[in-house]
């Protein structure tokens, strides 16, 4: 029990995302529904539950911890969590323990956080403008979420920002948010949007900005240059040499990265996704609560790794949505 996880075609898996709610305060255009019906609370694993099933991974090899949701810190006693993995920490068993967030609750958190251990967020954060802010959330304040950035930064926290570029939307804030990323010593990664769960009238088609226009842009205005930097993840990395900053693009789409992936999602339900653009999943928590002792769990974990595909089938060619998936990505864990 002691081997590491090895999928079909021979990559390791040394990287979990973890969704601890479904739950989220903001209803973005491009992930859910405005009327969205979450989960019954009582189908959700503990925080016990969460960090038994997250100590088994770690004693199956897995290095990398993100939490995820949903928008995670939304979750009640969710620090109990953190501040539990801080021993996987101490001992060196975990040699990463990360959040991605909307940035709503690091006001609130972001000392908290440090002090558990974790180092790095990724904030997601697609405008700068208040009143597009307003539109593509929803239900989000953008001053909220840049002071929860101050927090982020003043605790100490490394914090990279995560745009979805979108057609028609930030096109012309493109050279802004690279500015203000570099002003406050900021990472940066694009992100190309993804077609996961039904979210009501929007046009995914519409939405879609291709990261490779989005390159072209950014070479207009400075030198570009690749960089062989890999943060566990799927962004590929270049450096403005203007200013100095490192910019991430994440193209499931344009391209395809899974060749080198790394990493299983498990959701907070413990259903276990080992593609996030396929349909496939396997549930965790029937072994779970099936014993107090873990065989029953890392056999299952096994198994699961086991009907790792190859790749995803996202697809936007012809103009057509190839690849859609039916859940939500607040549901997998973002």
């Amino acid at each position: 029990m002691t081997a590491p996880l090895i999928d079909p075609f021979q990559r390791a898996i040394t990287y979990l995302r973890l969704s601890v709610t479904d739950r989220c305060d903001f209803r973005c255009v491009y992930c859910m529904s405005e009327n969205m019906t979450f989960l019954p609370k009582k189908e959700l694993l503990s925080l016990e539950e969460l960090d038994r099933l997250c100590s088994s991974f770690i004693r199956l090899g897995v290095e990398k911890l993100r939490i995820t949701g949903g928008e995670p810190l939304v979750r009640r006693g969710i620090m109990t969590f953190f501040d539990g993995m801080k021993r996987h920490l101490d001992s060196g068993d975990l040699k990463e323990l990360t959040l991605t967030t909307n940035g709503s609750q690091l006001e609130r958190f972001a000392d908290d956080l440090y002090a558990a251990g974790v180092r790095r967020v990724n904030i997601s954060l697609d405008t700068l403008d208040e009143a597009k802010f307003a539109e593509i959330t929803r239900w989000g304040r953008l001053a909220q979420v840049l002071r929860g950035v101050d927090a982020a930064l003043k605790a100490g926290l490394k914090v990279k920002i995560n745009v979805v570029a979108l057609k028609d939307f930030n096109e012309d804030e493109l050279f802004f948010i690279a500015a203000w990323c570099a002003e406050l010593g900021m990472d940066l990664t694009f992100i190309e949007v993804m077609p996961m769960g039904d979210i009501g009238n929007e046009n995914r088609i519409g939405q879609y900005w291709s990261l490779k226009d989005l390159r072209t842009k950014l070479d207009e205005e400075f030198t570009l240059t690749d960089l062989p930097d890999r943060t566990g993840g799927p962004a590929r990395y270049m450096r403005l040499e203007e200013t100095g900053q490192r910019v991430g693009l994440i193209t499931p789409l344009t391209h395809n990265f899974c060749e080198s992936c790394n990493r299983v999602r498990v959701t907070c339900t413990g259903e276990i996704y080992t593609c996030l653009g396929q349909e496939g999943k396997s549930d965790l928590r029937a072994p779970l609560r099936s014993s107090e002792a873990d065989a029953p769990l890392e056999e299952a974990i096994r198994a699961a790794i086991g009907l790792k595909p190859k790749g995803h089938d996202f697809d936007y060619s012809r103009q057509e949505l190839g690849g859609q998936m039916t859940r939500h990505m607040s549901h997998t864990g973002g």
